[in-house]
């Protein structure tokens, strides 16, 4: 074989590993820079980043809302009574969820935010919105209602369940927005509020009654 012959083939031999030694290095070594595309996958993609406009869609936004029923990773609640607020008999009567001061505590922020400004603080339909609507006499406003009638007092905890995240009547519903935990802490403060217009002396721990009768008793000789 001739010697330029060889030379020659040695020299493409090794021209040839060239490429294998820049792919082993590329993916042995850490780099800043973008890897190189000479397919444009998924990797390399045009996109909207967050809060963007798009002339794709009629309400020119990029973010585009919830699929209605949509379930997120880790929030799949697998007790039918919990997630729905109904059992095989229709609505539960009890909150299906231990109710504890920590529960409360977030019921009532909860409530503060959502619920206080058309059903008000105290829950007598008397929020801001409610009066506001009230004064300006539109005759398009469905006042809210009040949680300490008979009627709403002996609703199923799985009936104002529901109403929280499906709506009821005028009232929107809230499922978006409100968890399911939120929603059973909702229910239970607003047990507590039912429970604190029609309590009686019953109510109070034993070791406290004396001390409330003198108050009241002191209360009543100084009207």
């Amino acid at each position: 074989m001739p010697r330029a012959l060889t030379y020659t083939l040695v020299i493409l031999a090794a021209l040839a590993l060239v490429p294998l030694a820049l792919v082993a290095k590329a993916r042995t070594t850490v780099s800043k820079k973008p890897r190189i595309h000479l397919i444009y996958d998924m990797d390399n993609q045009p996109k909207f980043k967050a809060q963007a406009a798009s002339p794709l869609f009629a309400d020119g936004r990029a973010m585009r809302p919830q699929v209605p029923g949509t379930v997120a990773r880790g929030t799949l609640v697998e007790d039918e009574r919990v997630a729905t607020g109904r059992d095989k008999e229709g609505w539960v009567m009890a909150i299906p969820v231990p109710v504890t001061r920590e529960l409360l505590l977030r019921g009532q922020e909860r409530y503060g935010i959502f619920c206080a400004p058309c059903h008000g603080l105290s829950g007598y339909g008397d929020g801001v919105v409610s009066r506001r609507a009230e004064r300006l006499e539109e005759g398009t406003w469905t006042p809210a209602a009040s949680f300490h009638t008979d009627t709403a007092r002996n609703r199923p905890a799985g009936y104002i369940y529901n109403a929280i995240a499906n709506g009821v009547r005028t009232m929107p519903p809230y499922g978006a927005l409100i968890p399911v935990e939120d929603r059973w802490a909702i229910v239970a403060y607003v047990r507590a509020l039912q429970r604190s217009q029609h309590a009686t002396l019953a109510d109070v721990p034993p070791e406290l009654r004396q001390e409330l009768q003198t108050r009241m008793t002191g209360h009543a000789a100084n009207r």
